[in-house]
């Protein structure tokens, strides 16, 4: 036992009995440790300094991507579709290697169409630190009710799947849209209906929530272009069918033509039940409802359109397509639709403006690369700038009497 101080111990002896005892002690101490080490396991016998995890290293962890999307309810199509061509490109990815050598996970988290849920999710999603960016979100309602939460944040929010205006104007730093807007498919529909089909007695059936106030302002502002005045606007409830009521007002108004805003459930009971009632007016809807989806439960002879942001997969011509239809048959779908293509050049564009980070990828890097990113896909091309952050305007105008059903 060492003292220090001025600690006289009570029994004093010599220095050199003090020397001696001390090396003796001294052997037998060095005689202990020498066993000891003899014991124990080799890996302990050196001390290893502690290893700080490299730059690269950390580099080699997953870039995680989370979408609230609707997997179930009326919608569920669409979540399950957008997100099967998006994962099919991210399989096509880390295939090959990843984005220098990392792997993009995308966590989906079912919300069924419903803002409450989205809410939660996209709260869980916030508070997760590993969540490189929210991706894919679908519906106008749902993406609304997180706006505020998410708008302006370091956090991207990334291709979400609707027109919805808010989203595009004005600017918000972290928000970006790949597809063309419900104003620029309303405008395309109103075009149509009013040059080529001389209408001009058009009533508007809508979703009573943001979407359907959202793209009805978007009806009014394109007709207003041709000095003409919705005859009369109805509202049916978001995840039901009951469209009976209104139908009822806009047969009284004899209209010409019903835009229609909603999901395709509720607008192919529209269809068939005024068919049934010999009321054939012109049918027309945004791209939120998937003409696939709603052709192939049309079950009389109808004029209805469908505007569309992305081209028919198994007719476009482009090598990007038949590239798609490739990678979803590698994935085990045979069947595909452009609500899979979109979900396909969401990740397409998602990949491409990473890599150009490097292995710096960061969530900073990845905002400042987009805000000016350019790209031809082959024949689609995307140009973001920071007055402008939708990447696309293509509408393609799709018609269920041109079309034979599946």
């Amino acid at each position: 036992m060492v003292y220090s101080g001025r600690y006289q111990h009570p029994k004093a002896v010599s220095c050199s009995a003090v020397q001696a005892q001390n090396n003796k002690n001294t052997r037998i101490f060095n005689l202990f440790v020498f066993l000891l080490l003899m014991l124990l396991p080799v890996s302990y016998s050196v001390a290893q300094p502690f290893k700080i995890p490299s730059e690269n290293n950390y580099n080699k962890q997953p870039i995680f991507l989370a979408s609230s999307s609707a997997l179930s309810g009326p919608t569920a199509k669409l979540g399950t579709r957008l997100n099967q061509g998006a994962q099919a490109y991210f399989d096509r990815i880390n295939n090959s290697g990843g984005i220098y050598g990392r792997q993009i996970r995308l966590e989906i988290v079912d919300d069924g169409y419903e803002p409450f849920k989205t809410l939660k999710n996209t709260q869980k999603f916030i508070k997760d630190k590993n969540v490189f960016a929210l991706f894919n979100y679908v519906g106008t309602p749902t993406t609304s009710v997180v706006f505020p939460l998410i708008k302006n944040k370091a956090l991207p929010f990334l291709m979400p799947f609707t027109g919805a205006e808010f989203l595009r104007k004005p600017i918000t730093e972290n928000i970006f849209n790949l597809r063309a807007s419900y104003y620029q498919e309303v405008e395309a529909q109103i075009d149509y209906l009013v040059k080529e089909e001389k209408i001009t007695k058009i009533g508007l059936l809508i979703q009573a929530d943001e979407f359907g106030n959202a793209v009805e302002e978007g009806y009014i502002n394109s007709l207003n272009k041709y000095g003409i005045k919705l005859v009369v606007t109805t509202r049916y409830r978001r995840n039901t069918q009951n469209i009976d009521l209104a139908l009822s007002v806009l047969k009284e108004n004899n209209v010409e033509a019903i835009a229609f805003v909603g999901t395709y459930e509720p607008l192919a009971e529209l269809i068939n039940t005024a068919a049934t009632q010999k009321f054939t007016p012109f049918f027309t809807t945004v791209s939120f409802i998937s003409s696939h989806d709603l052709f192939s439960r049309i079950k009389q002879k109808s004029r209805v359109l469908v505007s569309e942001v992305m081209p028919e997969p198994e007719t476009c011509t482009l090598s990007l397509c038949q590239q798609f239809i490739n990678d979803m048959k590698k994935v085990g779908k045979r069947y595909t639709d452009q609500v899979q293509f979109e979900g396909y050049l969401n990740a397409y564009l998602f990949v491409e403006v990473a890599k150009r980070c490097g292995e710096n990828l960061s969530q900073r890097c990845f905002l400042n690369e987009i805000n000016t990113f350019s790209y031809d896909f082959g024949g689609i091309t995307a140009n973001f700038s920071p007055d402008n952050h939708q990447g696309l305007n293509n509408v393609y105008l799709n018609f269920f009497e041109m079309q034979k059903k599946r």
